[in-house]
């Protein structure tokens, strides 16, 4: 996942049909709960809810690098760690260890958010996951290796892991087993977590762009959230079966799944929220989708208290390139207009 920008093909999209994909709105018993603009510079792409610790975690690039944490039951602003440029950071509850994806990736604490140790990786750190299984640390990369494993109690480099592709968004069951999207190869990878290998490939029936993922590991389910078409692909986890496809909005980043309402939550960029409601473990359907903001296209998951926090921006109009230029990605951040997002019933 690269940080936010829209290119002005799609900014013009984007904007163009109300600030919404072509899929409507509807009616249901989500919505925002609570905005909160806390502003500043930069490029943005995770964020991260640390439910035990009562913390929100967002990673912002650029000149003013830097990792940004917040109160997650006020949002209010409790610390920064300066000079970090990362996509994203998740943490081990039991150590309050934190890793950020910078490179090297940054290993801190997080009761203090002092700074213990920068840890050496091969790729390009970019999304990751943390395993209670075994107390792990996944950082996903894009570039060879796809994966290093670390030791979350001390930090120590493990492994790597080929994945065969780019990875996006990975789940772990909890019980040995991690899934992962891999974007340009339009499968899920199932990894062996004590053995640090891939043991089978689930393909998803063709070209699908893959770049969210959600998991119900109790009923093995997996949602697969799509950009290419923007679908949600429903998988059996056990043999990669695939159960249904449904509807989502378009330019999703982000899933994640709420086992104490057997919802699934994907978040799209043209500003809108889908939930997948789960029935059985064979009956699905499109229960909301849910207005929020255009460039919302990350999210986390609040597991103490089934809330939904995203972050988004406004963005200037994107600007006509100098001759023999290439057009610009997108148009400038407004100043001040960085937010967060907080969603539930």
């Amino acid at each position: 996942m690269q940080p936010f920008y829209l290119s002005g093909i799609i900014f013009f999209a984007l904007f163009s049909i109300s600030g919404f994909s072509q899929q409507t709105p509807s009616d249901g018993p989500y919505h925002v709960l609570k905005t909160a603009k806390v502003g500043g510079e930069g490029g943005f792409d995770y964020v991260y809810a640390d439910s035990v610790g009562r913390r929100l975690y967002v990673a912002r690039t650029g000149p003013t690098k830097r990792i940004s944490v917040f109160d997650l039951d006020s949002l209010q602003s409790v610390g920064e760690m300066p000079d970090i440029s990362a996509h994203g950071a998740a943490v081990d509850a039991k150590s309050h260890h934190g890793f950020a994806t910078s490179k090297p990736v940054t290993m801190f604490d997080s009761k203090t958010l002092k700074i213990i140790k920068p840890i050496e990786v091969q790729g390009n750190p970019d999304g990751m996951l943390y395993d209670p299984f075994n107390r792990r640390i996944y950082i996903l990369s894009h570039a060879a290796p796809n994966a290093t494993v670390i030791d979350a109690k001390t930090g120590s480099v493990l492994g790597t892991i080929d994945l065969g592709g780019a990875p996006e968004q990975a789940a772990t069951d909890g019980k040995g087993h991690i899934y992962v999207d891999i974007e340009d190869k339009d499968n899920i990878a199932v990894v062996d977590a004590k053995e640090m290998k891939v043991t089978a490939h689930y393909d998803l029936g063709g070209s699908k762009t893959p770049a969210g993922l959600a998991f119900d590991a109790k009923s093995h389910v997996l949602f697969i959230e799509c950009r290419n078409p923007a679908v949600s692909v429903v998988m059996n986890a056990t043999d990669g079966k695939i159960i249904t496809t449904l509807p989502i909005g378009t330019g999703v980043d982000g899933a994640g799944f709420m086992p104490s309402t057997k919802e699934a939550f994907s978040s799209q960029g043209d500003g809108t929220l889908t939930v997948i409601k789960e029935s059985s473990p064979t009956e699905f359907a499109v229960e909301q989708t849910v207005k929020t903001m255009v460039s919302a296209k990350t999210m986390t998951i609040d597991s103490k208290t089934g809330h939904i926090l995203l972050i988004a921006a406004e963005f200037g109009p994107t600007p006509e390139a100098l001759p023999g230029q290439q057009r610009p990605r997108r148009g400038p951040l407004v100043p001040g207009s960085f937010t967060i997002l907080e969603v539930g019933k």
